[in-house]
């Protein structure tokens, strides 16, 4: 009987290790289609003679200044968002809770529209993104989400971090930064207006050198605190009383977790843009497949989260070409239906 267990549990791990392999595997081929993707005709011959330094400039100045760091920033993107979504979803037990549900990915958006239009970051034309000033923009975004994880944790403390109430609080801050934006649009000039537009859709064609390592420096630390607590995580899943049994301090595990799952949204939203729904459908996937183990799933969802990602800006500017489309298009066509999914088949059946 014993030998019977421990063969299953064996099967049970290696199961979930073999899918983390074959999305890093996936991960790592879509990275290099990517690489050879887009409307300048690259061959992969053309990237095996620039690792030998044999390239010419323009397959160079490509891969390096374009698609390189593109690739980067989906991946880095991805992984943050999907994890964010996952850790959320674990400490709220819901698997319809994400970042983008409890309004951070909104306090953003409002964010940028406030930089836009007050402190006038979008009143003139400065390329395609008709953005002005595109560090303004950033910094207002993550502040002002910065703002709305605040007025979360006030609100949930108020009553008591419970996951209903943190939930409701998100609701709330969803709609009033909603009404935000829509002030900020009403007052805008025709610039200002599409500039937010633009802005809104979420698009990984701004990533850059600069701005990658921004991202890399605060989200690696996150991801390793992440990882430190998938064991706290998990004890979480057979309630508070088990976990506070384990010596868990439940509420201090539950506010930590949201505040590190927020910053690392906003981080990714202030540079890119709204990129939804990546944290509510990629752990929901994950957990179809892998079950609700966050020993796994967290793992998992942060392997998962790059390759959709990429996957999906790569489909973005290629399923059109020449026409380019924001990613974060591609991602609400995709996670909107899955929304709804979700509701129609039981959001409580993996809870």
């Amino acid at each position: 009987m014993k030998n019977n267990i421990l063969a299953d549990y064996k099967k049970y791990v290696r199961k979930r290790i073999y899918f983390i392999i074959i999305v890093f595997l996936l991960l790592l081929v879509m990275s290099v289609f990517s690489l050879l993707s887009g409307a300048a005709d690259i061959r992969f011959i053309d990237v095996w003679q620039l690792i030998l330094g044999k390239s010419s400039g323009f397959v160079s100045q490509v891969i390096f200044n374009i698609r390189l760091p593109r690739v980067i920033g989906a991946i880095l993107s991805g992984t943050a968002l999907a994890v964010s979504g996952a850790v959320i979803q674990s400490l709220l037990r819901n698997p319809l809770a994400s970042p983008y549900t409890l309004g951070i990915s909104g306090a953003a958006a409002f964010g940028a529209a406030f930089a836009m239009v007050v402190l006038g970051a979008g009143s003139a034309h400065s390329g395609s993104n008709m953005i002005e000033n595109p560090y303004i923009v950033t910094l207002s975004a993550f502040v002002w989400s910065l703002a709305g994880i605040v007025i979360i944790l006030l609100l949930s403390n108020y009553k008591g971090a419970t996951p209903e109430i943190i939930i409701l609080s998100g609701i709330i801050i969803s709609s009033l930064f909603t009404a935000g934006i829509s002030a900020m649009q009403y007052f805008a000039g025709n610039v200002q207006l599409a500039s937010i537009v633009f802005w809104s859709f979420g698009d990984l064609g701004r990533a850059s050198w600069d701005n990658l390592w921004i991202l890399a420096v605060v989200l690696l630390p996150l991801m390793f605190f992440f990882f430190s607590q998938i064991w706290t995580y998990k004890s979480l899943q057979s309630g508070d009383e088990h976990a506070q049994s384990l010596g868990v301090n439940v509420k201090k595990a539950r506010l930590t977790g949201m505040v590190a799952s927020a910053l690392a949204t906003a981080i990714v939203v202030s540079f890119y843009g709204v990129i939804a729904f990546v944290g509510l459908v990629v752990p929901h996937i994950v957990r179809r497949i892998i079950g609700n183990d966050d020993q796994f799933l967290i793992p998992a969802s942060a392997v998962f989260g790059g390759f959709f990602l990429l996957l999906s800006d790569t489909l973005a500017r290629t399923v059109l070409s020449p026409v380019v489309l924001p990613v974060g298009i591609l991602t609400s066509f995709i996670g909107a239906p899955l929304f709804l999914f979700l509701l129609i088949k039981g959001i409580n059946k993996h809870y």
